[in-house]
């Protein structure tokens, strides 16, 4: 299985890169995690914001492999604990099948997204930065791998 981030923005701050690509290496072949970066469209003082979070939309649908179970992370989402993402992450491993995570931009998914996920995940009910949410997402995915593998990563 591979987990796909299919993010929108690209050029991220070089903290965010070293903090997603820290925990991406310590997961192993048969949980491979990919991060797609799909272009943000360009925020001026009059852009129309729903048809850039839309084509930006239509950007990510695009990026999804075939066959992939998707999830839209969204703040209305549902919200996991740790253990219960490690069970969620158990269940995908046993189908086979790839899980491909969404993760909007500054105005969060576009409705597009939101409607082709077969789950809504929240990650708290705090806000996040879009580029925070790679990190954190990372390490979620990290540790409940770890919560699989028994490893002592997760106390």
């Amino acid at each position: 299985m591979q987990i796909h981030i299919i993010a929108v923005g690209e050029r991220m701050p070089e903290w965010v890169q070293a903090g997603y690509a820290e925990y991406a290496k310590r997961l192993p072949h048969e949980c491979r995690l990919t991060l797609h970066e799909v272009p943000a469209g360009k925020r001026t003082k009059n852009a129309d914001l729903v048809r850039l979070t839309s084509a930006e939309g239509a950007r990510q649908l695009a990026a999804i492999p075939a066959g992939s179970r998707v999830v839209a992370l969204d703040r209305s989402g549902r919200e996991l604990d740790t253990q219960t993402l490690a069970v969620r992450i158990a269940k995908q491993l046993g189908t086979g099948k790839d899980l491909a995570l969404l993760v909007g931009g500054p105005e969060g998914l576009a409705p597009e997204c939101l409607a082709a996920a077969h789950e809504h995940w929240s990650l708290s009910k705090l806000t996040f930065a879009h580029p925070v949410v790679r990190v954190v997402l990372a390490e979620q995915l990290y540790r409940a791998w770890s919560i699989l593998k028994n490893l002592p990563y997760h106390r």
